[in-house]
């Protein structure tokens, strides 16, 4: 960064990211994303960057990484500027069968990344996730809120922990899903890699849920392009599986926010079990194959 001078920097303020972000300009008018981590928070920043540097290797259409270093507030992350709009804002107003290309667009883009492999002293799945789903079922006894049929989120996790079994593992973006990407000249591009992880590939679509409640026919776009339209009975199973287990953790996580942000995820799992029937279903409704 010290080769660049800055003549502007604009304040980001959209996301949960701890990162403090801007835009910023250099003296010939090029615009940047800056990111700066708080120096205990900024462990895994390095790591970040240098699997930012391979997604782009790859042709991912993203935020590419530029450079990467210490300051005095932490550890600045440089990455180029997306010309754009938010693909949440903009594509629920489209036509349902550009929605659904769109959404094809963006499970061809995933498919992409999981081929960048785990490290090959990633630890065994199966143990990792159900150890996760444990603190995830203890964070929502211990909440004093609870879904309405809510039960029947651990009684699938109950049931279905065997799905796990030898599940292959890769490079993760980690918050995948249309919140976090944006349409530039008519074609998706993926910000916030910051929370990227290593695990199963079918894990990533956990978060599809925001994807499905703004647009569903993108949702469905995105399944169909990640399997080119041959999507197994297993992967439904499993994304049962992990939606379950992460709407239990999201009211706990919530809390802290107050009640406007509690009354949201509530929304979200009334919206979840209406999809899975109670979780009697391993299709969830929004999903469709007609255009």
């Amino acid at each position: 960064m010290q080769q660049l001078h800055f003549v502007s920097q604009q304040p980001i303020e959209k996301g949960w990211s701890c990162d403090r972000k801007y835009c910023v300009t250099t003296e010939d008018g090029v615009r940047y994303l800056l990111r700066v981590t708080p120096e205990e928070k900024s462990a895994n920043r390095a790591d970040m960057f240098r699997m930012q540097k391979a997604a782009a290797a790859l042709g991912i259409p993203m935020c590419e990484p530029v450079d990467f270093g210490r300051c005095s507030q932490g550890v600045y992350t440089l990455q180029t500027w997306i010309d754009g709009q938010d693909a949440e804002a903009v594509v629920p107003g489209l036509p349902p069968e550009r929605q659904y290309a769109l959404g094809r667009e963006a499970g061809a883009i995933l498919k992409k990344l999981h081929t960048i492999p785990a490290p090959p002293d990633q630890p065994d799945w199966e143990s990792r996730f159900n150890r996760k789903m444990d603190r995830k079922i203890q964070m929502y006894q211990e909440c004093p809120f609870r879904y309405e049929g809510g039960e029947a989120f651990l009684d699938y996790i109950r049931h279905n922990r065997h799905l796990l079994k030898n599940r292959p593992q890769c490079y993760q973006h980690g918050d995948y899903h249309i919140g976090n990407m944006m349409l530039r000249q008519g074609k998706l591009v993926i910000i916030d890699f910051d929370r990227y992880d290593f695990g199963d590939p079918w894990e990533e679509f956990n978060r599809i849920v925001w994807s499905a409640q703004t647009a569903p026919r993108f949702s469905s776009g995105m399944v169909d392009g990640y399997f080119e339209d041959r999507v197994p009975e297993r992967f439904w199973q499993l994304l049962a599986l992990y939606i379950s287990s992460n709407t239990l953790s999201s009211l706990p996580w919530a809390e802290p926010f107050g009640r406007e942000e509690v009354e949201k995820f509530l929304r979200q799992g009334r919206d979840i079990l209406e999809w899975y029937d109670g979780m009697r279903r391993v299709v969830p409704s929004w999903y469709s194959k007609e255009a």
